[in-house]
């Protein structure tokens, strides 16, 4: 498997990012959107095979105490190749510095990232434009 990193945004085929999005699967994220958000991270990277997209992630970041780490994707084909392990962990060198590293998971996936060295918070919170939704996928809970 010969990959391709780059964090360049002038190659990036928006409609190929947010097609990896739905496949991944992590929802249905515009192809605009996506722009929006990859060209306003701090960090991000692309990761392609025979250039296909294969992997994403990225960082929002203040240069000083906060980076989150945010929209994690990888193919299916791809998933279990160490390649979402490699993705993170760059991230994670690119957000060195700050004061504090935080990550955003898909519920039930919390134990892939424990192992990369990530801890639960107990005092994270959240508004989502759909708080219904987030609840009922676990994004949230009552109490």
């Amino acid at each position: 498997m010969l990959l391709t990193w780059t964090d360049q945004l002038t190659s990036i085929d928006w409609h190929e990012l947010s097609a990896l999005y739905a496949a991944a699967p992590l929802g249905n994220k515009s192809p605009a959107s996506l722009q929006t958000v990859f060209t306003n991270s701090m960090f991000r990277c692309f990761v392609s095979e025979n250039n296909k997209l294969v992997g994403v992630g990225r960082v929002l970041a203040d240069g000083v105490d906060c980076a989150y780490i945010c929209d994690i994707a990888v193919l299916p084909s791809h998933q279990g190749t160490g390649l979402g392990k490699q993705i993170v962990s760059h991230l994670v060198e690119l957000s060195r510095g700050h004061r504090k590293i935080i990550l955003y998971a898909v519920p039930g996936k919390e134990g892939f990232y424990r192992k990369l060295g990530f801890k639960r918070m107990t005092t994270a919170m959240a508004i989502f434009d759909d708080q219904a939704g987030a609840l009922a996928r676990g994004y949230i809970n009552e109490t």
